[in-house]
């Protein structure tokens, strides 16, 4: 799936779109450069989850964990080195009670499940002002299903 997101409001909108579907054993990985929407992103899934708190980037603090049900683990691995992952604890939190969003998985990817929601964000023609390229890619029968949902949940705008 692909679509272009021409406003923040629109990117918390598909993020709401998307925990309209969550059960809460999902993993999901971002990927986008600083500052392409990623943790918007996540603040529309809180929103969409009945979250009222303060959604912030976890990349100083490496994880932000929100207490929404089902609750989310919000994991920024951009200040790591691949190894650092050993000292995370990720398999406390992969697929478990929760909802996993991790963003920059790239640099985990070897450590990390296959199966996933692969979420991409994009800048059109570098620009921060502009519209972003949102593609959604599913690995795994569950996050197939899930991204066929979304799909649709998205063109009947239900």
């Amino acid at each position: 799936m692909q679509r272009c997101i021409p406003r923040e409001a629109d990117m918390i909108r598909l993020g709401m779109s998307l925990a309209a579907l969550l059960k809460g054993d999902e993993i999901i990985y971002l990927q986008g450069e600083l500052g392409a929407g990623k943790t918007t992103l996540v603040r529309g899934i809180l929103k969409g989850l009945g979250y009222a708190g303060r959604v912030t980037s976890p990349t100083f603090t490496l994880m932000n964990m929100y207490s929404s049900q089902p609750p989310v683990y919000h994991f920024d691995f951009y200040r790591l080195a691949g190894g650092d992952l050993d000292d995370l604890g990720l398999e406390d939190y992969l697929g478990k009670d929760g909802i996993t969003i991790i963003e920059w998985p790239e640099i985990g990817l070897q450590d990390l499940p296959q199966e996933a929601l692969v979420i991409n964000i994009d800048l059109v023609d570098g620009d921060y002002e502009r519209e972003r390229i949102v593609s959604i890619k599913a690995s795994g029968s569950h996050y197939r299903e899930l991204l066929e949902e979304l799909t649709d949940h998205v063109h009947t705008g239900d």
